[in-house]
């Protein structure tokens, strides 16, 4: 879902619903006192579920955005150490090195592709995870260092494949089209009783504005890897500099 044509759209319809209200010509009977409080309550009854449901779905997306950008700098720096161990291990862990700046780097280019984020190559996962399990070690400090190395090893891939899977909690499409619709049916309450005048305009245009970023803002921290707010690459960057030193 593109979030701007999601966000334009939604601002299109909460507008066309207030100039929809204002455009009808209720009988006499139907603007007394009692009806227009009557349609105040209900209105009023539509605008706290929709406040409700958006505080939620901000508070559920900016979750997954800082769940995400934490899990990154926790990967960055595992790795980090996963690489300063395999060279205290000794000079015969040269190819796991590289193969694990490789997996970084593949990884990268993975999370921040234009196209999109794409899962880690399983063939690539595995033949690390073999790797460093095949080490022999020969004296006490390489036992150690081994088991230390196998058990971050580990940590990094669970660390990646949940990245991955946390991608997945996108907004809801049938949330999103009632709460949509819930927001039309409130400017539309704007408009039935209100005659059209500039101020009115822009308080309307103010309104519609405001809710439709909300949901650009919604939609945007649910893909930390991709808009106008993805997360930095700085750490994955620092981590390859880093890397084979």
């Amino acid at each position: 879902m593109n979030p701007l044509a999601i966000a334009s759209v939604v601002f299109v319809c909460a507008l066309g619903s207030a100039l929809a209200g204002t455009l009808i010509t209720l009988p006499d009977r139907h603007r007394d006192q009692d009806t227009k409080d009557t349609v105040k309550l209900v209105m009023g009854l539509i605008a706290t579920i929709s406040a409700l449901v958006l505080s939620l779905l901000i508070a559920s997306a900016n979750g997954t955005y800082n769940a995400q950008r934490s899990e990154l700098q926790s990967l960055a720096a595992n790795v980090i150490l996963l690489d300063k161990l395999l060279e205290s291990y000794g000079p015969e862990t040269r190819e796991t090195r590289e193969m694990l700046r490789s997996a970084v780097a593949a990884s990268h280019e993975r999370l921040w592709a234009p196209g999109g984020v794409e899962p880690m190559a399983a063939n690539l996962v595995t033949g690390f995870l073999n790797k460093i399990q095949s080490l022999s070690p020969t004296t006490d400090a390489q036992r150690i260092i081994q088991g230390r190395i196998v058990q971050i090893g580990e940590t990094l891939v669970q660390t990646r494949l949940l990245m991955f899977e946390q991608l997945g909690d996108e907004v809801s499409l049938p949330v999103l089209t009632v709460l949509v619709g819930w927001i039309c049916m409130l400017f539309l309450g704007f408009g039935l009783f209100t005659r059209f005048h500039p101020t009115v305009a822009i308080a309307v245009m103010s309104g519609a504005a405001s809710v439709s970023g909300a949901i650009f803002l919604i939609l945007e921290l649910s893909d930390p890897f991709g808009g106008l707010l993805r997360l930095s690459d700085a750490p994955i960057q620092h981590v390859l500099t880093q890397l084979g030193r």
